[in-house]
Order: C-alpha cells, then structure tokens, then sequence
C-alpha cells in the first residue's frame, strides 16, 4: 500500500469503530481487516498503529478542531493527528490528493481551519486537564484522589503504546525453549521482570497465526493478570474455583500453576464466554478443569460451599487499568456504569465467598484503577465478615522477584511496574471461625449476574 492509501484505511478503520459505538475497538478492527484480506500485515500493523494513535489523542485533537471550527470526523482527525506529530500543512495536503487510493482532498475551510493546528503538540496551554489527560471529566476526580500528584505521568504512561506480553504454558514447554520458537516465526521476544512465566514482544504483532501459538505453547497474558494468577497461592490436589472465568485466562495460569492437578471449577454467567474457552484450554492440553454456568436459583453454589482451597474472582469492572490496549474504552466509559458496577461487584463478591473453606483464601481482583473499585469493596466486605482477614502481599507473594507494591494489596501500574494496571487482594478465612454469610437468594444470584 501507498502512504497515502494506508492514511485512507486508516480514516476508513476509525470510522468502522466510531460507527458501531459499543463494539470494542479490537473487535471493530478484526472484522474490518477480515473484510480486507488483501492489506498485507506490514501494511495492518502500520493502519492499526495510525487509528490507535488517534484514539489515544482523541479528546485532543477534537479540542484542537474545534478550536478551528471544525468538525472531529475520521478524516479530519487523522489529518490533525499529522500536524501535531510534525508535518507541514503542504505535506498533509500532498497526501490528502483526492487520488483513486487515498484520502479526498482538503477543502480550502478544512485548510484554514487546519493551519490553526500546525506547528504545534498536541497539548496546549488551554486545554482543560481532563482533555489534556484524555479521560472523561467526571473521572478526573476520581484519578487525582488516586493518584494525586503523580497523575500526569501515570496518565501518560497509561497513553502508551502496550508490549504484547505471553504466558509461557509450563505443561508443554519452558521459557528458553519457547523463546527460541518464536524467534524462529521472527519473534523477538524477552522474559519479564517480575513474571516467571512471561515473555514480551515490543508493539503490536501477530502471534496467533504461528505454530508455537497454535500447539499451545503460549498464551496472550499481560504480565499483570499473570501476577494476579500467580499470588492465589494454588498447588497441586487443590480445590480452585475461578468465580468470573469468562474465556478463562487466568483459568489457563491456574491450571499451569497446579501441574494439571488438583480440580479448578471455572464459573461464570456467560455461557458464550465458557464456550469460547474450551478450545483454549484444549489447546493448552489442560483436563483438569470443570465449567460451570452460573445461574439464578443454581443449587451449585449452596452444595459446594465451604469446599474450596482457593477462590478467585476476577470481578468486572471499568477497565481503567487496560487503557493502553484499549484507548477506545476510556471514550466510553461513563459514570453510571461505575455506579452500576459497585454493587455488582459486591454481589459477586459475597457469592464467592460462600465457596472458601476455612483457612482457604478468596482473591479479589479488577483491571482497574479505581479505589472505589478495589480498595473500597475490600473494606466494605472485611467490615461485614470479620470471618476474613487479609494476607499481606509479602506472604502470598512466592515468586523469585522482589515483591513489587509496599502495602498490603497487589496494585500495578503502567509507569511503575511497565504491566497493565491491576489491583488483587488476598483474604483468609481464619480457621476456626463459622461463616457468616447467608445462601444467596435468587435476587442475590441474579443482581451479581
């Protein structure tokens, strides 16, 4: 493809996601290039990487175009985006020629308004701290609570670009051997810092089509969902339930963490999800996993409670902590869907509970940012359930590298530990001490569903 016909798929590509609002943009992209087998994967990578990096800019390059009095559509973001990463108005005006496979010309108001954007960053002094930070106003609050003054440089490093990071499938193969496969595909890969299970990939490339992908040697995992995996402390002959498994990820790690051992019940309320699973943990050659559909008025839960080494519930949440692979999510989000969640989150948490047996632990775990996500559901849940105790990072944190938070939770970030950002709590329930926790009504079952 030419320069200029990459620019036009680029601008096509933005509006297959702007047109189809609560379609993940992945999966707007997927269906999008599917529909284009022709683009090469050089030239995927390149349009990809051109309607990302509009993505991550969005709320400031509509600033900037409304500042010149112009309307913030694909075609005209993209063409602000050129200007703020340096080139000249004559260059965008080349590439914009209205030929058969680029962009259609530039009208001389788009030009007028456009030469308001050139020479200058993205940033300027007058753009307001939640446009600047590309988050939604509403949040902004929520992020300085948490971050306080770090929040720029958090922000930022939440802007960028993700690493593709593996899990390396320990029941087929080792990091070294793994490594060296990739490289074979053109691969370059590096273990990580703090996982012993993960290697990373810099930027964005296709792995799935590779045979080290396809045999089940490796998995996509960032490195914090492996660290979350990987503190839930489960070992062969356990009894593991993984209360929100969705397409089972962290199912997968679990597995491999317990040498295909023991018995891990992967629940969710999604048949869909569960569905999308088997043909991974086939892949993967795990057998010791059990499927569960979570149901309203399930008898499942009250039969098996209390008979549970491990509890992992990976609850939903608002994602703020996977902004960098998902830029499109935080254009999104919106403040009743955290109002929504709170409680949900809760309900599931309580539900879950009711599995642990005593001396057993529950581990609570979001891909979010948000105290009130993380933090604040643990205390709530610790000031109703005195039958639970935390178990501080540094004694559920086995692995050979320094643990990597001060406090008592697992909470990762993109600048200070170059992972996703995720949070995990790990709760005991003290031996000894009767549950307090009533059956789930079918109210109950169907709020955290």
């Amino acid at each position: 493809m030419t320069p200029a016909a990459r620019l036009l798929a680029a601008i096509e590509l933005l509006a297959a996601i702007e047109s189809n609002p609560r379609k993940p943009a992945d999966a707007a992209a997927n269906a999008f290039f599917r529909d284009r087998r022709y683009i090469g994967g050089g030239d995927r990578r390149a349009v990809s990487e051109r309607a990302w990096g509009v993505l991550r800019a969005k709320r400031r390059l509509t600033w900037w175009l409304d500042r010149a009095h112009l309307p913030p559509n694909p075609r005209l973001l993209v063409a602000a985006s050129l200007l703020v990463q340096g080139w000249t108005l004559d260059g965008v005006k080349q590439s914009f020629s209205g030929g058969q496979y680029g962009p259609s010309s530039l009208s001389a108001a788009e030009l007028a308004g456009l030469r308001e954007v050139e020479g200058h960053t993205p940033e300027h002094p007058e753009m307001p701290d939640a446009i600047r930070l590309e988050v939604p106003d509403w949040l902004l609050p929520h992020l300085q609570a948490r971050f306080g003054a770090e929040l720029d440089i958090e922000m930022a490093a939440l802007s960028e670009p993700a690493p593709l990071d593996l899990r390396v499938n320990l029941l087929k193969t080792d990091l070294e051997t793994a490594k060296g496969l990739l490289l074979s595909e053109g691969l370059e890969s590096e273990p990580t810092k703090l996982s012993p299970w993960g290697l990373r990939i810099p930027g964005r490339r296709q792995v799935t089509a590779g045979k080290t992908f396809q045999d089940g040697l490796v998995e996509i995992q960032d490195e914090g969902s492996q660290l979350v995996a990987a503190i839930v402390g489960a070992g062969p002959e356990m009894r593991v339930a993984d209360w929100c498994a969705g397409a089972g990820g962290k199912t997968l790690a679990l597995a491999m963490a317990m040498g295909n051992r023991g018995h891990i019940a992967a629940c969710d309320v999604s048949k869909f999800r569960l569905e999308g699973a088997v043909r991974r943990l086939r892949r993967a050659g795990v057998h010791n996993v059990e499927q569960h559909l979570t149901e309203p008025g399930d008898k499942w839960l009250k039969r098996r409670a209390g008979s549970f080494d491990r509890v992992l519930v990976d609850a939903p949440c608002t994602g703020t902590g996977t902004w960098r692979r998902n830029p499109d999510a935080r254009l999104r989000l919106a403040a009743n869907d955290l109002a929504e969640l709170r409680p949900k989150q809760a309900a599931i948490l309580e539900q879950a509970a009711r599995l642990v047996r005593s001396g057993g632990w529950l581990v609570y775990a979001t891909c979010s940012l948000l105290p009130e996500e993380n933090e604040a559901q643990v205390q709530g849940f610790l000031a109703n359930h005195p039958e639970f105790a935390v178990v501080p990072l540094s004694r559920a944190w086995t692995l050979a590298a320094p643990v990597p938070c001060p406090g008592p939770f697992l909470s990762l970030t993109p600048r200070r530990h170059g992972t996703d950002g995720f949070f995990a709590a790990v709760l005991e329930r003290l031996p000894g001490k009767a549950s307090l926790l009533s059956e789930p009504t079918e109210g109950e079952a169907e709020e955290a569903a």
